[in-house]
């Protein structure tokens, strides 16, 4: 099968197309997926240069997080999926390629409304804030919601998901541009942030209360202000951290709000964790689907062969949604 493989870790001249050893047959419990469409994520730039490597069993050299295709064959246990159904999904890795074994836990059902590149800008975006801002975080109908990097395919995510649930909706960019483009999707509220300061503009939007719910994608850099815009009792949840990783922490602040300071990450979690998380996504997720409550935020489209020019324009900052890979 051929792969988008990373000859050696560092720049875009490292990535190519490879032919590669198929997987082997399904084992009881798992499927084999003929990838149509697979999703390029910051993890797989990261990837590339060596520096955040896929949990064991997957191979450093080939990335991808998730995937839209159909069923080629299935274990003798499955009885959920047959050949040629289409599916898509979240791996550890190797989604990027041809062909992809997985277990059935991590795959839903397409939903008929949605072509394999749409299916395919679904599953790490909307998993991922699913379980973060509902599961973790317990957004609740009438609570308020800040997105930090509210144009990027998590942030546009977790923006329908929190609409379609009656939820006040904040959300930061650093260009006003992006921001108009996110009031389609539902924002109610948008901040620009290309001095990297919100603060005063959330608070005199909240009447000084501040919201119920952050949703951080961005990190170390927003901290300090992200503690002071919560209302009593908010939470904050951590996904990103583009801005850095580290940060000063004001403990008698949170001491007084009753804050609570969540993190979370998808891929390394174990098998069961992530299967939770797919299946409450099938359930509570996917319907939205179903009925256009939700869409996906699909950007731009390359063939797999143009890998190296969709890795450019992930870095470039530009997009606005997902960048997909169309084998």
């Amino acid at each position: 099968m051929k792969a988008v493989y990373i000859k050696e870790f560092g720049g875009i001249e490292n990535l190519e197309i490879r032919e590669v050893p198929d997987p082997p047959a399904p084992n009881s419990d798992q499927i084999l997926v003929r990838v149509r469409a697979a999703g390029l994520n910051r993890a797989d730039l990261l990837q590339r240069r060596g520096l955040y490597p896929p949990p064991s069993g997957y191979s450093p050299n080939i990335p991808g997080l998730e995937f839209a295709g159909e069923i080629e064959s299935v274990g003798d246990s499955v009885d959920a999926f047959k050949k040629g159904d289409r599916v898509f999904g979240i791996t550890s890795g190797e989604a990027q390629a041809e062909l992809l074994l997985i277990d059935l836990s991590l795959v839903t059902k397409i939903p008929h409304n949605l072509n394999f590149v749409e299916a395919a800008a679904v599953p790490e975006a909307f998993i991922t804030a699913h379980d973060a801002v509902f599961d973790q975080a317990e957004l609740q109908v009438g609570d308020s919601l800040l997105i930090h990097a509210v144009g990027s395919g998590v942030g546009l995510a977790a923006l329908q998901l929190a609409k379609a649930n009656g939820v006040e909706t904040f959300g930061t960019s650093r260009t006003t541009q992006k921001l108009e483009r996110c009031r389609e999707y539902g924002l109610d509220h948008g901040i620009a942030t290309s001095d990297g300061n919100f603060i005063e503009a959330l608070l005199e939007l909240t009447g000084g209360t501040g919201v119920d719910v952050i949703l951080d994608l961005v990190g170390g850099a927003y901290f300090e202000q992200n503690l002071r815009s919560l209302k009593t009792k908010g939470r904050l949840m951590l996904v990103g951290t583009t801005s850095g990783s580290k940060a000063e922490i004001d403990l008698s602040l949170v001491m007084r709000k009753r804050a609570k300071i969540l993190g979370t990450v998808l891929r390394a979690r174990p098998t069961n964790e992530k299967a939770d998380a797919v299946r409450r996504f099938a359930e509570e997720v996917v319907p939205l689907f179903d009925s256009g409550g939700v869409v996906p935020n699909v950007d731009r489209v390359f063939p797999a062969g143009e890998v190296e020019a969709a890795h450019a324009y992930l870095e470039s900052n530009e997009s606005f949604g997902k960048v997909i890979l169309e084998f």
